[in-house]
């Protein structure tokens, strides 16, 4: 599986915490969640962590299931 690209953060004035995948808002974190956040991007790769937030990332069977018989079209 490769690693997941196209995400970036920004933290804000008031420490909201806004995820951004492929140019889109796609989680906004305040308080502790985004305190967390910010902990586990500092700990870990920054791309891995936004990805397992937003729920944005694959788990590497897409291209398997695309291609069994049951998701043919007919």
């Amino acid at each position: 599986m490769g690693a997941p690209n196209g995400f970036s953060y920004s933290q804000r004035g008031d420490g909201t915490v806004v995820i951004v995948h492929r140019g889109r808002a796609a989680a906004t974190l305040r308080g502790g969640r985004a305190a967390k956040f910010l902990a586990e991007v500092d700990e870990g790769d920054p791309g891995l962590v936004m990805a397992r937030w937003t729920g944005a990332y694959k788990i590497g069977n897409e291209r398997t299931a695309r291609r069994h018989p049951r998701n043919q079209r007919r």
